[in-house]
């Protein structure tokens, strides 16, 4: 899926880094670079847990 809004922007917005982020959802930091610059799919998956803690709707991730 096309990124509505940015895993970055909301990422950094709450002052985490990747490594932090990537631990709270069980990925390695490399994946969340990947899904950041676009190069790994986000999956609805992945979305929920990036959701759910960086506290947005993880169906904001993407656009239908």
């Amino acid at each position: 899926g096309i990124s509505m809004i940015s895993v970055k922007a909301l990422r950094e917005k709450q002052g985490l880094s990747q490594e932090e982020l990537a631990s709270k959802i069980g990925l390695t930091r490399s994946a969340v670079a990947m899904i950041e610059n676009g190069s790994n799919k986000l999956t609805v998956d992945n979305a929920k847990k990036i959701g759910e803690v960086l506290r947005v709707d993880w169906k904001d991730f993407f656009i239908d």
